[in-house]
């Protein structure tokens, strides 16, 4: 299964990439494709409705990418309550034949202890492109916002309800692959 993991931050350190880059190193475990595309790394212009399409190498591996994955992982950091402007600009690019019937499993890490508003609002933004959200989500706040030198979160309670959560969603996945 092939799996595009959006990491939609653009801070260099970013503790919902590192999170992004812990979770396909758990897709793989799984037997999964993970397709990191990391916004910080691989910026796309600023979406116009003028030019729907742009000549941007980033933002035509960004459609490849989404275009053959079974399933995508939108991340997130809270600003102000809301997404980063990076990923909403990724999702204006991008439409139904992207998202169509995949599950979208949303992602977030806030500075507070819960980064609610802004997964809710991914999901609204799924059902408008078609994707499929995934009943599960991952939020990290505070304390829990911190990484080992391997790259894997150090609070346990973090690891766990993150592999529940993948689980659950590649669960989603092959069910409606099938």
């Amino acid at each position: 299964m092939n799996i595009a993991i959006l990491a939609g931050s653009n801070k260099q350190s970013s503790t919902s990439t590192k999170l992004c880059r812990y979770i396909a190193r758990r897709l793989e475990e799984r037997e999964c494709e993970a397709s990191l595309f990391d916004l910080y790394s691989r910026p796309v212009p600023l979406f116009s409705p003028d030019n729907r399409n742009p000549a941007d190498v980033n933002l035509a591996a960004l459609k490849e990418t989404m275009l053959k994955a079974d399933g995508i992982v939108l991340s997130t950091p809270d600003y102000h309550g809301s997404i980063s402007g990076v990923l909403k600009n990724v999702i204006d690019h991008l439409g139904f034949d992207h998202f169509d019937g995949k599950v979208v499993l949303s992602v977030c890490s806030t500075g507070g202890a819960v980064g609610v508003s802004p997964l809710l609002q991914l999901q609204v933004m799924v059902r408008a492109v078609h994707g499929v959200n995934c009943p599960e989500w991952i939020s990290i706040g505070g304390e829990n916002r911190q990484f080992d030198a391997e790259g894997d979160p150090v609070s346990t309670h973090v690891q766990e309800r993150t592999i529940r959560a993948i689980d659950y969603f590649l669960k989603l996945c092959r069910s409606l692959r099938s």
